[in-house]
């Protein structure tokens, strides 16, 4: 129903539109009640245990989706094991100008440019505090303000972190967007000392610290990922999230032309799957299995689950694939992991 009827539909719109008419559409009453009945699949055997905190299975929402914490119930409600918000930054910021996100349909992909678009991390707080968890699990994928300078960009991170601290399970730090000026420069060895540092010392200093993961860029080299490796175990952080978008048009089906009109921004989806296969996988094996990974990057299909599971990935989210193959595949994925895990 949903490729033959609803995303037929949806694609006749801009993609941030049928973002907010999907966000009007479930917040009803009723519908969340339906889409629960119908994808939410439930069993014991998908639970798994992560960086200290259990998780129900291991799909969850990446970031970018529900960026101010408004839509946390319903996208629970279909299944997914736990929910990233943001990116959140500590003031609100409305992103780079309009039209900012392109479906590239021949590619099952998406190329956005969103620029942390957000309400700030006050107004996600507000929304945080009417949550009623219940065995879900809430990540804060944290930034920093366009406004702050590079070296000043610390401080984003740590008000972010001190404020987000009661509200969530875990925290992603976000150096990684290619939509904020100069951001990945943020992804070098001294100023990701200095930020993931600072930010596992404060964590220590509470009483119950909790998990903190780095999410990095597809287009960094090997030796720039060893470096990562080496900050990840030095800090003592609790894991990576690999990968956000990429900047790389290479092996695209979509006319050059096209891809040129768009412009700049990330490249999600189906494109990115190997290349984010690989890194998994690296980072698994230039750890020794010592640093968990997330694994993020065109996953349409419990096959794309699976390979990244294989990988070595200890827990999964998407987004592109949910645009492209509907509410179903989180319960199309859970399903087959039963199976897999057993």
């Amino acid at each position: 129903m949903y490729n033959f009827i609803i995303k037929p539909l949806l694609f006749k719109f801009s993609p941030e539109k049928a973002h907010a008419i999907i966000v009007a559409i479930i917040r009803l009453p009723f519908v969340k009640m339906i889409l629960g009945a119908l994808f939410n699949f439930r069993d014991e055997r998908l639970g798994t245990e992560v960086a200290g905190l259990h998780f129900k299975n291991r799909i969850g929402l990446a970031a970018g989706f529900d960026k101010n914490a408004s839509l946390i119930r319903e996208m629970a409600s279909l299944g997914f094991g736990f929910i990233e918000i943001g990116t959140i930054t500590p003031l609100g910021q409305p992103g780079n100008p309009k039209p900012r996100i392109f479906r590239l349909p021949e590619d099952q992909a998406l190329v956005n440019r969103m620029g942390f678009n957000n309400l700030g991390v006050d107004a996600a707080i507000s929304k945080l505090k009417k949550i009623k968890k219940k065995n879900l699990i809430i990540g804060g994928n944290i930034g920093k303000n366009k406004i702050t300078p590079l070296e000043n960009a610390k401080e984003d991170y740590l008000i972010c972190f001190t404020k987000l601290f009661p509200y969530v399970d875990y925290f992603t730090v976000n150096v990684s967007s290619p939509n904020t000026p100069n951001l990945r420069e943020l992804q070098d060895k001294k100023p990701l000392t200095d930020i993931l540092g600072s930010l596992q010392k404060l964590n220590l200093t509470k009483e119950k610290p909790k998990p903190i993961f780095l999410k990095i860029a597809p287009d960094v080299s090997f030796e720039q990922l060893d470096d990562i490796i080496d900050i990840v175990q030095q800090t003592g952080i609790s894991g990576i999230v690999a990968t956000n978008t990429t900047i790389s048009r290479e092996g695209l089906v979509t006319s050059a032309h096209t891809v040129e009109m768009i412009g700049s921004g990330g490249l999600s989806g189906l494109p990115l799957k190997h290349r984010s296969t690989e890194i998994i996988r690296y980072i698994v094996q230039r750890s020794n299995g010592s640093i968990p990974v997330i694994g993020i990057g065109g996953i349409q299909s419990a096959e794309d689950a699976i390979e990244k599971l294989e990988a070595g990935a200890s827990l999964l989210q998407i987004y592109t694939g949910f645009i492209y193959e509907g509410p179903a595949l989180v319960k199309r994925i859970n399903k087959v992991l039963v199976k897999f895990q057993t």
